[in-house]
């Protein structure tokens, strides 16, 4: 019997309790942990992360679900968009040798790259919604409806292939386009969408040969708990005391990967 790595459950635990509060820093935070720091190879870093993701959120939706906070009209307006853009995605990626050196350096780049983003979003969320929100809200509910999906489309591309980006591009995109939703509201839905996107990718990825089911087992044990005990409390901790804290650290990472 395979004991769980101590450092693992620990990493799992942080980034299942960020992610339950916020909705963010599943695939932004794990991922490049799993790169940099414990020294795994990046595709079967994203590919162990999605299904992390799909595990640990699955959690977190029951819990978000028994607390009333999940929009489920929303979830399934994104999932028509990320379901088939995620299958096609990793049919894409499966044209490559994902555990090549030259994919290696290109999924650093590509995740790198997505981190940076991940973190400006986070830094200029307000004011970006401040600035594009009041256009939004003229927007028909018919066009609503196809920016969503077309928001989900988005989502299942840059997901399948960096891991990163469900939660702050998801939930920002939430804000705009359903600004009458509640933040914990909004959160819920985001995650629970994170679970069929992040399942079907992990599941591409494990056809792809990109995981690793010791690892999954260890994070897992750390991030279950983590993620319910974050969920349980969205209603009271404020998440403008976590996000700047997130982005500063998601630049420094996404900077390490791309230089």
């Amino acid at each position: 019997m395979i004991l769980p790595d101590p450092a693992y459950v620990l990493s799992g635990f942080v980034v299942g309790l960020l992610v339950g509060q916020t909705g963010v820093g599943g695939g932004a935070l794990m991922t490049p942990l799993l790169v940099l720091l414990f020294g795994v190879h990046p595709a079967t870093a994203v590919g162990t992360d999605l299904l992390f993701a799909a595990a640990s959120k699955s959690v977190g939706t029951l819990v978000h679900g028994a607390n009333r906070t999940v929009d489920w009209r929303v979830v399934g307006r994104l999932a028509s968009g990320s379901v088939p853009a995620t299958v096609i995605t990793v049919l894409v990626l499966s044209r490559f040798n994902v555990m090549s050196p030259e994919m290696d350096k290109a999924l650093s780049l590509i995740l790198g790259v997505a981190l940076l983003l991940t973190g400006g979003i986070l830094m200029l969320r307000r004011w970006f919604v401040a600035a594009v929100g009041p256009a939004m809200q003229r927007v028909t509910p018919r066009a609503r409806l196809w920016l969503t999906v077309g928001c989900g489309a988005l989502l299942g591309v840059v997901v399948s292939i960096s891991s990163v980006g469900a939660g702050a591009i998801g939930v920002t995109a939430l804000v705009l386009l359903y600004p009458e939703l509640k933040v914990a509201r909004i959160v819920g839905s985001d995650i629970a969408h994170a679970v069929p996107l992040t399942l079907i990718a992990g599941v591409g990825h494990w056809w792809l040969g990109s995981v690793d089911w010791p690892l999954l087992g260890s994070l897992l044990s750390g991030s279950i708990p983590g993620i319910m005990l974050g969920s349980y409390l969205t209603r009271f901790v404020p998440e403008w005391v976590l996000r700047p804290l997130m982005a500063v650290v998601l630049f420094l990472v996404g900077g390490r990967l791309v230089l």
